[in-house]
């Protein structure tokens, strides 16, 4: 899958010039690039946008769930509770007054994905699911996964973060669902649940 080209031909599509599209690039590439990511990197980009070429033909504004996609994660720290919204708001300041896409729907979407709870618009819940796909990979790569999430949070020492991991794991199992669209959860919860009560148990 070639990102950039996907990327660019989004931007196109949406009305930046040539000259933008290879700023914005380079720019998107470097943040995601940081050697503090583990997990929220290009890799996990590729893969949401994996999801999202399978079921774009669900999505009522899928311009504006792909641009949401390439912004979601931008700005990225362990420490810091405001990432999505500091996302969000980064992800709006480079579209210009006359772009074509809803810069609400932008916004909403990328917020959304802090708390991943079931919204009112269709669009963002296929995002949410895109985004925690992961949960719901066979073992070995989801412990992949939760390694690289550890590496991401090595600030903490463990007797901070495996609680706190835990807690927000648990938090996953409460909710009656972990997946917001009908078509993830038949394919996905049963798979998630699993993998994360595992892990949980790993924590204690």
């Amino acid at each position: 899958m070639n990102l950039e080209k996907i990327y660019s031909d989004l931007l196109l599509n949406i009305g930046f010039s040539a000259n933008e599209i290879q700023q914005n690039w380079l720019d998107l590439e470097k943040a995601y690039s940081k050697k503090s990511r583990h997990y929220h990197n290009l890799t996990h980009l590729k893969e949401m946008i994996e999801s999202f070429e399978i079921y774009k033909d669900k999505l009522q504004n899928p311009d504006e769930i792909l641009f949401s996609i390439f912004y979601h994660d931008f700005v990225y720290s362990a420490s810091k509770k405001d990432n999505e919204l500091k996302s969000a708001e980064y992800a709006l300041s480079i579209l210009s007054e006359n772009s074509t896409l809803n810069k609400q729907l932008v916004f909403d979407a990328i917020c959304a994905t802090q708390q991943h709870q079931q919204n009112a618009i269709e669009d963002i819940n296929w995002l949410i699911d895109f985004d925690l796909k992961i949960l719901a990979k066979d073992w070995e790569n989801y412990k992949i996964y939760f390694e690289q999430i550890r590496k991401e949070y090595r600030i903490y020492p463990d007797f901070l973060y495996k609680p706190g991991r835990a807690k927000a794991l648990k938090h996953f199992l409460e909710n009656a669902f972990i997946f917001q669209t009908d078509a993830f959860r038949s394919l996905y919860e049963e798979k998630a649940r699993v993998n994360i009560e595992k892990e949980i148990k790993l924590l204690s």
